[in-house]
This record gives C-alpha cells, structure tokens and sequence, in this order.
C-alpha cells in the first residue's frame, strides 16, 4: 500500500478526512450523512476505498459494516496542505502568504491574536539562532 501526502486528495476526500478526525471512527454511512451534496453510498465506500488505497485510512469489520478511521495525523495532513498552500498560491513565501493573512479583511484578528504570533515569530528567532 503506497502512503501519499495529505495534500495529493481531492476536495471530497479532504471532507472524508475532516470527518473522520472529527467523529475519530465512522461508517460509509455516517460519513455520507455529514457530507454535503448528498452523494450516494456507493460513491462514498468507493472515496473511502480510494482513501485506503492511498495509505490515509483504514477499516475494522464491525459486524456486517466496515469501519474507518484515520492513520494520518491530523497535524502531519495539516503541514502537508500548508506546505501545498505555500507552493501553489505563494510561490513557497511563507512571508507572502502570513502578509496576505493579516491583510485580509475576513482575518480580524483580536489584539490578543495578534500578540501570540508576534509571540510564535520571537520564538522562531530564537530557535534559528540556536540551529
């Protein structure tokens, strides 16, 4: 079974991901119940089939159902979007993407927002001078 980066799922399979670190365990069918668009059953075991194929899933037999659950982190899936992020839309600029954060009218961060990233960015200034 070959692994793939988080960031090589389509949309649909990114939902199937989201709800599956939400609810931890689920069924075809209680992801079909959370997805949008109302996509049939077959359509989601086959996305969830795909998302086993690709190394982001597995399945426990419960009874006559499969079971699913995520065996990618949810903060390693989340690097590997961002890092996808970053490549596709701000040509590796963490500064040009951070710059178009805080200048976006649908951002409104709090002050106290605003204080823990100046935090985060001492931080990484401290720990580049350690390296």
């Amino acid at each position: 079974m070959q692994k793939h980066e988080p960031d090589q799922l389509s949309r649909r399979e990114r939902q199937i991901m989201n709800i599956l670190y939400r609810l931890g365990t689920a069924s075809a069918a209680d992801v079909q119940a959370q997805l949008k668009g109302e996509p049939s059953y077959s359509t989601v075991r086959a996305q969830l089939r795909i998302l086993e194929e690709k190394g982001c899933v597995q399945h426990d037999e419960d009874g006559a159902k499969y079971v699913f659950r995520p065996v990618v982190g949810k903060e390693n899936a989340g690097r590997s979007a961002i890092r996808s992020l970053l490549d596709t839309f701000f040509g590796g600029s963490a500064e040009q993407m951070v710059r178009t954060l805080l200048d976006s009218e649908s951002a409104r961060l709090s002050p106290e927002e605003l204080e823990r990233l100046s935090r985060l960015v001492t931080d990484a200034r401290k720990e580049q001078g350690r390296k």
